[in-house]
Order: structure tokens, then sequence, then C-alpha cells
């Protein structure tokens, strides 16, 4: 995947000496995980922490740099998994929650900052009424629900290779492998983890990304039974794959006509790509749209917005969307703070300058060593993808060689530079802390990465 291809032996060597360098300089977080492992299920809080070569324990995190628990300070681009848009430990986001749990941290009433939060977000994606909740999949789970109680139908249908959370109904298709996914233009509905039933599984119907004939095809197939589609408006399960010109109004335009409805899952996208995410941007406006993540300033928080007529079989009661800890008072403070404090017009201005030098530097050392890559980014997120063409949806995605991705980060985590370690399926973030100087150090980082792999080829 590089113009003068690296061998796999070539390449895989510096993958294990960059991995013998990742281990050594990290024996406290060895001996965690293998004192871990005794108590917690693969020595980890999540199956996304296991990482190759071995998982990191982190000890703090102060404006845009981490430190593990052997002392390593890294530049944060891993951002927790996109959670991170604040940075670490932002004065706002500080003073908001230490005033709030000196008040009391759990009610399970509403409070004010619940109704400033709803206000601001109603202003943001320009939908009138919302709900909280606790975490992305919480989100994505009462949107799915929803779109079924106000049609009354079953059927539902999500983007190939789109992660929605671990609920049942979007546990299909997250990532198949290319032996599993089916004919192009009508993919298998694939499990994506045992213990979903397959009964549950086939109530999900896959349609490729940026494909709206295909969309139209199955929508024509079970017409009256489809309640709507789930999907990330910018993918972010598979690097990143923006929409073709006008397919996201065509989206809405052919579910509208067939009586379905649509959700956009922008947890990960949310403020990350603006302070009104893609729905903002695009100009096409869903009848829901699912946020967490970015808006919580790192406290737990997710919310759903929709259309006046769809939440008002919320409100009555049509449709039960509940929750002990919804709208918690420790994290709508938080969020408040993010909001109003944190992810300003200023924030935004700045996180564009580093991101467009990021953007253009990269590309500079990419077209100097030769390398088959571009870089592709959206607003503070961004990831190398290693392909002479831009990827279209997910059998693009499916092509990519996954090892320059994973030599990337170990060069970018040895450096001093943290990423998602999940190769080819993740991307970095640039929070409101960062600054010229970290961007320098991981710009660096991607030069010595460069110039190893093209030495290699």
């Amino acid at each position: 995947m590089v113009a003068r291809t690296a061998t796999l032996h070539s390449l895989d060597e510096l993958i294990a000496a960059e991995e013998r360098a990742f281990v050594d300089r990290q024996p406290r977080s060895g001996a965690l995980h293998a004192r871990a492992v005794r108590s917690l299920a693969g020595g980890v809080t999540s199956n996304w922490q296991i990482s190759r070569p071995q998982p990191v324990f982190l000890e703090r995190g102060e404006g845009s740099r981490i430190w593990d628990v052997d002392g390593n300070e890294y530049v944060d681009l891993h951002g927790g998994y996109g959670a991170g848009l604040a940075g670490h430990a932002h004065p706002a986001v500080v003073e908001a929650v230490r005033r709030q749990v000196a008040r009391g941290t759990h009610f399970a009433q509403p409070n004010e900052d619940a109704v400033a939060v709803a206000e601001n977000l109603a202003r943001r994606f320009g939908l009138p009424t919302w709900r909280f909740m606790n975490s992305g999949t919480e989100a994505t789970m009462d949107a799915v629900h929803l779109m079924r109680a106000a049609t009354g139908r079953d059927l539902m249908v999500k983007i190939e290779g789109g992660y929605h959370g671990h609920h049942d109904s979007v546990q299909v298709s997250v990532m198949p492998e290319a032996d599993e996914v089916g004919p192009a233009g009508r993919p298998h509905s694939v499990p994506s983890s045992s213990g979903v039933p397959s009964a549950i599984s086939a109530l999900t119907l896959v349609a490729p990304f940026n494909d709206l004939d295909s969309l139209a095809a199955i929508l024509d197939e079970h017409a009256g039974e489809v309640a709507g589609l789930i999907l990330e408006p910018i993918m972010m399960n598979a690097g990143i794959i923006h929409p073709d010109p006008g397919y996201l109004a065509g989206v809405k335009e052919l579910l509208h006509a067939h009586g379905a409805l649509l959700t956009f899952d922008e947890v990960k996208t949310g403020l990350t790509v603006g302070p009104g995410g893609v729905t903002a941007l695009s100009g096409v406006e869903p009848d829901l749209v699912c946020l967490a993540k970015a808006i919580g300033g790192g406290l737990i928080a997710a919310a759903v917005g929709g259309s006046a007529e769809l939440m008002e079989d919320v409100a009555d009661g049509t449709y039960e969307m509940v929750g002990t800890f919804n709208g918690n008072p420790l994290s709508m403070a938080a969020t408040r703070a993010m909001l109003e404090q944190v992810a300003t017009p200023d924030a935004y201005a700045r996180l564009a300058t580093l991101a467009g030098r990021v953007r253009e530097e990269l590309s500079s050392t990419i077209a100097a060593h030769g390398l088959t890559a571009h870089v592709v980014s959206a607003g503070a997120k961004g990831c190398v993808t290693f392909s002479p063409a831009p990827v279209r949806d997910y059998r693009d995605f499916l092509e990519l060689d996954d090892r320059f991705n994973h030599l990337h980060f170990l060069v970018q985590h040895n450096g001093g530079v943290f990423l998602p370690p999940w190769g080819k399926t993740e991307q970095w973030l640039i929070s409101v802390q960062h600054d010229e100087a970290d961007m320098d150090r991981f710009l660096a980082n991607f030069e010595r990465f460069a110039a190893g792999v093209a030495a290699a080829a």
C-alpha cells in the first residue's frame, strides 16, 4: 500500500521492533495487566481496551497531555475515543463539577442545567425537543425503539460497517469479514457478536454507505415494513468516510417517501466536526439525532433530540424513555459548561487552524516519501488512509492493509503521542487544549514513520 510496496517481511520487522520498544518502556503497565487478568475479564474494563502489544494503564491527564503509570508523558490524540474534545481537567468543567458535587450528586429529578443544555442543543442542531441518557449505546437504543414505536413497524435498516453501540438491533454487520458480507448491493445481516439471537438480527437490514439505489431497493422490497434507518452521517467506524454530495438528503427523501424515519448517529461526530455536528454542516435535518462522547466534557452524558411530533410520543408515554441516571446533575453541570464555555466559536477557530496545519503537513510528508496514502479529516478529527483513492464504503475499507496504521500507532506512541490503538478503524482527536507544540511532536513522529516505511520498501 505504498508506492514502492513494503514487503511483508520488512514491514512486519518494523512493527516487531516498535512493539518491543513499546513493552520495554512500560513495565508497570505490563505488571498491572498481569495482575488485572486475575480479577478483570481480559485484564481491562472494556474489550476495546485490549490492544496489541499490551494495554496501557494511565494515571492522570492535564490539558492536552496524559501520563501512564510508568511516568511516560504523551500528547493525547486518543481523546477517549472521541470524548475528549475538552482535553483533560478543563477549568470550566472542573469548576462546574466541583460546584455541583458539593450540592449533591444524584436526585433522579429534573434540574435547571438540564433545561439549559436542552435549549443549547436545540439551537445547535435545529431539533426542538431533547431527552438525556448515559451512553451512545443508550441513545441509539432509544432512537431505534422510538422509530419502531412511532411507525408501528419492526424492520430497521443500518449501514454496513457502521457502529451504533452494543444493543441487539445494531449489533449487525459492524465489522464483518470479507467472506461473510454477501453481495455488494445487498449485504448480509451478519451478527457482530455472540449472544445476539438470529431472530433479532433478521429484523435489521443492511445497506451500503453512499448507495441510494441499494437503499431504494430494500425499501421497495419491504414496502410498509421499515421503521427507519440509523446511520453515521460521516462514517467513523471505518476511518473517516464522507457522504457523497446529495447522499444524506437522498436518504431522507427515500425514507420519508416510504413512511420511514431517519436517525443520525452523531455520537462520534457530535461537537467534534463542528458546533452543530454534521446535522448543521449538511443542512439535512434528521427526525432524530443521537449524541454522546464529547458533549459531557469528559463525564458520562448522552442525548437524543427529535422533532416535536416524534418526541411527543415520549412526552405522552407512547414510548417510555427512562433511566435512573438520565439527566444526572453532575453530568448536566459538566455538559452545560462544555456547551457554554468550552465548545465556543473561538475554540472552533483554533481547532480549524491546528487541523488545517496537520492536514497540510501530513500530506506534504506523504508526498515527499512516496507513500500511497492520503489524509481524511472532519473538524477536529482525522486519519491517514493508506489507499490511492477515497474510501466510499465498507467494502473499500476492507481492502486497506491495517499493518500501516498499526505501525503508525506504535511509532507515535513510542514517540510520546497517544493515538487510538485500533489501526485503520480509528481517528485522532484534537482537543481545545492542544497547541502548536503538540502538533509539532505528532508531525515529527509521522515523518519518522514515513521515512521508515519508505526505507523498508
